[in-house]
């Protein structure tokens, strides 16, 4: 394809994710919640991902390849959070959002859905996908070992975002976790493995996309999700609320890694000491206060005498007028 055709499709493509979100829109306008645009998100790439396969002649195994994974991944992503809205109602990060423009700039909550929700996720959405449309554009080359390698990691975050999300949900269903943190299974090295699985996954599929020459380009893509899960509206706006809400959170950002797994840092051992120190510190310090402080006692007892044996004329006289 010419760089033309390639700019016609991406623009129709722009297009297109623009139409749906302004239909989604207009039903959030009616329910009064934008918070399903999550839910959207993976199924709006997925979305431009078929829609690009039949305007294109890329190497079939390589759209085979994105078109899949990216199916994959969104299918399972898409209905996750879709089940997560139905069963938790509102966003509390998106009422915030809607509340903060009303009360601040008097803007109705349509017009907050319209400039603040639907129409940034649709540039945003476009923006990430890149990987899925540019890779499908070129035939040669064929599928190597970079394509490969993208696939697995791909796989690798598919699976390691699925395993976050099912041990967060089990967590959430247990009464008796109510306000603890999750510090075991996968959430034990990451903060947040669903946004790490997910930056895997888009990562692979630039993998894949970057063999060819048009593909290269999507780097942007994966970039600018890294940036958002990590800098923006991921970690940052997740962990604010966390902090408020579980008051041994800020002990669990202390050792756990935001976001690459890690190995978690052990318990500080100076807090313990610290902790022990102060008792013997002060039971050691009293002994030698003691002694100045007795003696600041007893010394103005002491002065009165030193004084009178110190004017013994005075004390005689006084003594011959009592004899006589």
């Amino acid at each position: 394809m010419s760089l033309t055709e390639i700019a016609v499709l991406l623009g129709l493509n722009l297009a297109l994710i623009l139409g749906v979100m302004l239909a989604l829109w207009a039903l959030a306008l009616r329910l009064k919640d934008v918070s399903f645009i999550d839910a959207v998100w993976p199924l709006g790439m997925l979305l431009l991902a078929l829609a690009t396969l039949p305007r294109t002649d890329g190497d079939p195994i390589r759209r085979g390849l994105l078109v899949w994974l990216c199916a994959v991944w969104a299918l399972r992503l898409g209905w996750h959070l879709f089940r997560r809205w139905r069963a938790s109602g509102a966003d509390g990060r998106y009422v915030e959002l809607v509340e903060r423009q009303e009360r601040e700039k008097g803007w109705s909550f349509g017009k907050t859905a319209l400039l603040f929700v639907f129409l940034p996720q649709a540039a945003f959405l476009w923006l990430t996908c890149l990987p899925v449309q540019l890779g499908q554009v070129a035939f040669a080359p064929t599928v190597g070992w970079l394509g490969w390698t993208g696939a697995v990691l791909a796989v690798v975050g598919i699976g390691f975002e699925s395993i976050g999300d099912a041990q967060l949900s089990a967590f959430k269903k247990d009464p008796a976790n109510k306000g603890k943190v999750l510090d075991t299974g996968l959430w034990r090295y990451t903060r947040h493995p669903n946004y790490f699985g997910d930056a895997c996954v888009w990562w692979g599929l630039y993998l894949i996309a970057a063999e060819t020459g048009p593909g290269v380009w999507a780097i942007v893509g994966p970039a600018f999700l890294t940036f958002t899960l990590t800098k923006w509206s991921g970690i940052g706006l997740t962990e604010k609320a966390t902090h408020k809400s579980r008051p041994g959170y800020a002990e669990y950002v202390r050792r756990t890694s935001a976001f690459v797994p890690w190995p978690p840092k052990p318990a500080e051992p100076a807090r313990a000491v610290a902790e022990d120190a102060p008792k013997p510190a002060k039971a050691r310090s009293a002994t030698p206060k003691a002694a100045p402080d007795t003696a600041a006692r007893t010394a103005p007892r002491k002065r009165p005498a030193t004084k009178s044996g110190a004017n013994p004329p005075k004390k005689k006289p006084r003594r011959r007028n009592g004899g006589g």
